[in-house]
């Protein structure tokens, strides 16, 4: 198992590279997109750094693939899609929709006594919409540093300095819906009843 994880990750490099030139993107472009400087980049496409879900999670969105895409996760046989979930550091991403482009949804869970506790701002291009489900979500956005307790949600354009952590030991679950820059989530309310007339 450790044997297959690690040559799916060894192949991640060339495919980076591959999709980079299919879009015919530069460097420097998909760093000012990703907020991961252009030497790491250059690191990651030829093998001299091993891709953590920090990085791979940013080039995912960026290049519009799911991250079972990018890390080319073994067909099984079954003609089912098998979205499966992605674990580093303590934090596993579970993605909700396959399609390229578009909205993409993610269920996050930040394990209990994670050590994803210290904010490490980062900002790429697109929009984000959280939800907290289970725990108390701690996000620190530009000069804010916000608690979302569940039932709560918060959207903000990732081009500012953004992190998200637990806020205490315990764990912490929420969703994640990543759009392009300018896409933002429609929320639809049901109008106001009419009054009655007297």
């Amino acid at each position: 198992m450790d044997i297959d994880f690690d040559q799916a990750l060894d192949a991640v490099g060339p495919r980076l590279r591959a999709l980079r030139k299919q879009r015919e993107t530069t460097l420097a472009d998909l760093s000012a997109r990703t907020g991961i400087s252009v030497s790491t980049l250059s690191r990651l496409e030829s093998g001299a750094r091993k891709p953590t879900l920090e990085l791979l999670f940013p080039l995912a969105r960026a290049h519009g693939v799911t991250l079972d895409e990018l890390v080319d996760a073994p067909t099984t046989g079954d003609p089912r899609i098998h979205l499966r979930p992605v674990t580093h550091h303590g934090m596993t991403m579970v993605p909700l929709t396959r399609r390229a482009g578009g909205i993409q949804a993610y269920k996050i869970v930040i394990e209990a006594g994670s050590s994803r506790r210290k904010p490490e701002p980062r900002t790429h291009e697109g929009y984000e919409w959280v939800y907290v489900l289970n725990g108390r979500l701690r996000i620190v956005l530009g000069e804010h540093d916000l608690t979302l307790l569940p039932g709560e949600a918060a959207e903000f354009d990732t081009r500012q300095p953004h992190w998200f952590g637990a806020a205490d030991a315990d764990a912490v679950e929420f969703l994640s819906l990543f759009g392009k820059q300018g896409e933002r989530a429609h929320l639809r309310a049901r109008p106001r009843s009419r009054e009655r007339a007297g």
